[in-house]
């Protein structure tokens, strides 16, 4: 009610009761002007008036004055005496006249006739005017009509040295002059009134425009319609006011404050303190003055929210006024809407909170920490063991582990974290578990089979202050997965509603829980499959000193591999590749193609062809996917395949849309391989192309996926220039060494995305163990490397296998001079293995087959097969290559 003047400014009371011709401030504007016009013209008036009363009486006074100067002037008496009087007096009245600012002068005898006059034809005439006065002593004035029209003028007498009267003297205006007068002092006047009027309109308008604000342009029935509703709403509403004036008595009290504060009909006027039914608390509000905002005090049985505000805070009359509103009813009810608005709070809260991530033991943690304080002072989640490896749930609450404890202190004699417990089956727990419906302990001293699990450690927690229970099962999807336990200590313990908001926290936790549990599952399926797809260790051979680390990603799976593959003669082939995506489908794919890749190298095809075999895989992939709508994915993958040669020491590679190979040479230098970039696997239509390097021994040929440059947070250059920066760093490491240092700078935290690195130290075969010769084409020339065989053989003390070797050999250079073409070469080399080598220059492929017992021939590479521990062939573009591997003695 303190702020209803605003009110009513805000609001137009002319849209409730109608409007009217004119406002109180408009009609008080009205007649304040209209007064003013009245006296200004009544102001104006009395000046003319006055202005010209004024005139006339100052041309009266000077008449008198000229008249009477001129009557006792020393010459006249001796002027009137001569026989001429008007000869020597009418020269000298003329310029008196003048002189004096008067019409006339004008001397006569005492009979009235005129010995002087401003028109001479009147001189000797009768003068106009009363001359008995004058001759009887007196000065005598009056308004005449003279021969100069109409005439005030003034009559002295002219007395001798005796005393008698022996002539008369008359000077006098005329009336059009002295109208002359008044006329030129009319516009001063004028103006002045002007003045007056626009200084006294401006001082009105000023009035009513105060008026007008204060009176909000009201018409006189506005206003009293107006103060009728105000004093209507003043006394009508549920709500208390009181007006309190400076010196501190009552001013106003309407009827529901009276009612609120049970105070007499006639309490207006009275000072608070004078009112012996009124709590002191109100009063001391009252008399204190001091601002109040919905204060809540008391007044017999109610709770009343009072607000109190001075009046004089914007330059009103100095009191307060207080507005009472009764709250006992709603104290209640806002108490309960509180607890509502908390427990909605803490719903959203859990929403929010639980289940931010797929991990079991940190989404029950989280269901812990949003719980407490708010709820309950300690919370405990017990969850099945299998539940924690992704299996289902035992049927009974045994083998409950403890995963998620938090509470308000730390030193609780609750059962710690991780540990395994077996509820009996009369506890609330076991009984939870169970029949899958929450148990409620209100007093656990009352409780003898909760105490029942464990009676030394129920004491203590009794002790410890603990007094109340709920116990809510964790159930998702028809299946219990474990217990969530509330306890409260040295507060109001659980009731029935805290148990439905206990369910309510849990069932937003069981579905991220279980969600997290099947995730595990799915994840540890996924990760056992990828590692069993990738190489658990890596083989055996002599080219190269390799060092690797896989590191998968944050979550999920990826399509990273890697793969070190022994070749004939030595050879070792490098393989890693990518597949797009993550997920079991992306591992699937890169077991089929490293699947493919060791296949494919069985045929110890070049690298371009390979990747062409690789790349018409990845297509029929796709084409099957497609046709069986499996799962909507289109495969891609990127593939890098070298092969090294430590006889050589040249390494040839390809790649299909992977990153190029860093090479850390001997003197520390690292430089990035000029590698011709082919299309990804998948896309087609564009040939692969080789790049041959020779490398120097000790050579570090850097392998790697895109997850280890790569970033949201970077560009490839940078991670590229990242990488090597660090191989700089750490050029004289091992490769094992060197692959942890780069994983350690490029990726400190956990990847996003699967992390493949191979490095592999190049070496290089000894000279002296290989041999070579040029075969002529000539089977006499068999028997001649039959014993430059034998003399390599006992060189390197392999004497023992001198006859087997003969025999390989013998039967390969006969195959390659009876069905090859020159340029024939035999090598041989000592490597893990002995290996003996035939090459020609034909693409004829030899087969094994079994010859029958008439057969004269076909026996020859059986018994090749027979003897070694394995043979082959290869191709290159000078022709083929037939090859053997004997194991060392």
């Amino acid at each position: 009610m303190s702020d209803m003047p605003e009110r009513f400014r805000r609001r137009s009371w002319r849209s409730v009761i109608g409007k009217s011709p004119r406002s109180v401030a408009g009609q008080v504007m009205v007649l304040q002007v209209a007064l003013v016009v009245v006296l200004v013209i009544c102001g104006v008036l009395a000046l003319f008036l006055q202005s010209q009363r004024d005139t006339g009486a100052e041309a009266r006074r000077r008449s008198i004055a000229v008249a009477q100067t001129f009557a006792h002037s020393p010459g006249l008496l001796p002027a009137l005496r001569t026989p001429d009087p008007s000869k020597i007096l009418q020269p000298i009245t003329e310029t008196t006249r003048k002189a004096a600012g008067v019409d006339f002068i004008v001397v006569m005898d005492t009979h009235g006739i005129r010995y002087t006059h401003p028109i001479p034809s009147k001189i000797g005439h009768r003068f106009v005017g009363q001359i008995a006065p004058s001759l009887a002593g007196k000065v005598y004035t009056e308004s005449v009509h003279g021969p100069l029209g109409h005439e005030e003028q003034a009559t002295v007498p002219v007395d001798d040295a005796h005393g008698k009267v022996v002539a008369l003297v008359s000077a006098g205006l005329k009336v059009k002059n002295i109208t002359n007068a008044v006329n030129r002092q009319l516009p001063i006047i004028l103006t002045a009134g002007a003045g007056a009027l626009v200084a006294s309109t401006g001082g009105t308008a000023l009035v009513g425009r105060r008026l007008r604000r204060q009176t909000h342009s009201l018409a006189p029935d506005e206003m009293t319609r107006m103060y009728e509703h105000h004093d209507t709403v003043l006394h009508s509403v549920r709500e208390g006011v009181l007006i309190v004036g400076a010196d501190g008595r009552l001013l106003l009290v309407n009827d529901e404050a009276k009612r609120l504060l049970d105070l007499p009909a006639e309490v207006e006027g009275h000072h608070p303190s004078q009112l012996p039914d009124l709590d002191p608390d109100v009063v001391e509000l009252l008399v204190s003055r001091r601002e109040a905002t919905d204060e809540v005090l008391f007044a017999g049985e109610r709770l009343l929210a009072v607000n109190q505000r001075p009046t004089d805070s914007a330059g009103g009359p100095g009191g307060t006024v207080v507005t009472l509103r009764d709250t006992t009813e709603l104290q209640a009810l806002s108490g309960r809407a509180e607890v509502a608005r908390e427990r909605l709070k803490l719903l959203y809260d859990a929403g929010v909170g639980i289940g931010t991530t797929l991990d079991v033991g940190s989404t029950a943690d989280e269901l812990a920490r949003v719980a407490v304080p708010r709820f309950a002072d300690f919370v405990t989640v017990d969850l099945a063991d299998a539940v924690l490896y992704g299996d289902e749930p035992a049927a009974t609450a045994t083998d409950l582990r403890r995963i998620a404890m938090c509470g308000i202190r730390d030193d609780h004699p609750l059962y710690e974290k991780d540990r395994l417990i077996d509820f009996l089956p009369i506890t609330p727990q076991a009984r939870g578990y169970g029949s899958g419906r929450s148990e409620l302990v209100p007093d656990l001293s009352a409780a003898p089979d909760w105490q029942a699990q464990d009676p030394e450690r129920s004491r203590a927690i009794l002790e410890y202050g603990i007094q109340s229970l709920i116990v809510a099962p964790i159930r998702a999807r028809g299946v219990v997965l474990g217990m969530a336990n509330f306890y409260r200590a040295k507060r109001d313990p659980f009731d029935e509603e805290d148990v439905s908001l206990a369910e309510e926290l849990v069932a937003r936790a069981a579905v991220s829980i279980d969600n997290a549990r099947r995730y595990a599952r799915e994840h540890a399926l996924a990760v056992t499959l990828q590692r069993s797809l990738l190489p658990r260790a890596l083989p055996e051979q002599s080219a190269l000193d390799v060092g690797y680390r896989y590191l998968p990603a944050q979550s999920g799976v990826s399509g990273d591999w890697f793969d070190v593959i022994p070749l004939p003669g030595g050879r070792v082939a490098l393989v890693v590749g990518d597949v797009v995506g993550h997920g079991l489908h992306a591992a699937a794919t890169m077991g089929r193609l490293r699947t493919a890749v060791h296949n494919f190298s069985t045929l110890d095809l070049p690298p371009d062809e390979l990747l062409s075999h690789l790349d018409d895989l990845v297509g029929r992939i796709d084409q099957d996917e497609a046709g069986a709508e499996a799962t909507g994915e289109i495969t891609g993958a990127t593939c890098l395949y070298a092969i090294y040669d430590p006889i050589t020491r040249r390494c040839t590679m390809a790649r299909a849309g992977h990153l190029a190979p860093a090479l850390v040479r001997p003197d520390g230098s690292v430089a990035f391989a000029e590698l011709p970039a082919g299309p990804p696997l998948g896309i087609g239509g564009m040939p692969f192309q080789t790049a041959e390097l020779e490398l120097a021994e000790d050579t570090r040929l850097v392998l790697y996926t895109d997850g280890l440059i790569e970033d949201r947070t970077r560009d490839l250059d940078v991670g590229m220039e990242l990488l090597r920066q660090s191989l700089t760093r750490h050029p004289d490491r091992s490769p094992d060494e060197m692959c942890q240092a780069v994983l350690d700078e490029l990726l400190p935290g956990r990847p996003t995305d699967d992390v493949a690195v191979l490095v592999a130290r190049t070496r290089a075969l000894a000279p002296d163990r290989v041999a070579e010769w040029d075969v002529p084409r000539d089977p006499a020339a068999v028997s001649d490397m039959r014993l430059a065989v034998t003399a390599k053989m006992a060189e390197w003390g392999l004497d023992e296998l001198g006859f087997a070797t003969e025999l390989v050999l013998s039967e390969l250079v006969t195959n390659a001079i009876r069905y090859g073409s020159d340029p024939i070469r035999l090598r041989l080399i000592r490597d893990r293995a002995l290996i003996c080598e035939v090459a020609d220059g034909s693409n004829t492929s030899p087969h094994l087959r079994y010859a029958a017992t008439t057969d004269e021939g076909g026996r020859g590479l059986f018994l090749v097969s027979q003897m070694t521990e394995r043979w082959g062939v290869r191709y290159s573009p000078q022709g083929k290559v037939i090859w053997a591997e004997q194991a060392l003695p």
